[in-house]
């Protein structure tokens, strides 16, 4: 079986919108901006008075780690739960027509 390419968030606007600084690409950024998760996490930790070590100390990961998380690469929900977790956040996940489920 041929083993299939993972893009980060990052490749995937690159391809399909262009480069940063391009004029769709830099339009799709102002419109997503304050739904972009890395953001949010960001935003919440900085809300706190934390700083990305403080927070990668807390869920047990170095300060590299919460940068590439808060620029939106290579997260995953089991990151994500202990983030919230340690920033005290209640998050419910729902897909489609499941019934949400709460992750932390």
């Amino acid at each position: 079986m041929e083993k299939m390419k993972v893009y980060s968030q990052e490749e995937m606007l690159d391809r399909t919108l262009g480069p940063k600084g391009t004029p769709e690409r830099d339009e799709y950024d102002a419109q997503v901006k304050d739904y972009l998760v890395g953001l949010a996490i960001r935003r919440a930790r900085e809300a706190q008075n934390l700083t990305q070590e403080q927070l990668g100390e807390r869920i047990g990961v170095q300060r590299a780690r919460i940068s590439s998380i808060e620029k939106g690469t290579n997260l995953r929900l089991s990151t994500l739960r202990r983030i919230f977790t340690a920033l005290g956040i209640e998050v419910n996940l729902s897909i489609g027509d499941m019934q949400p489920i709460p992750l932390c």
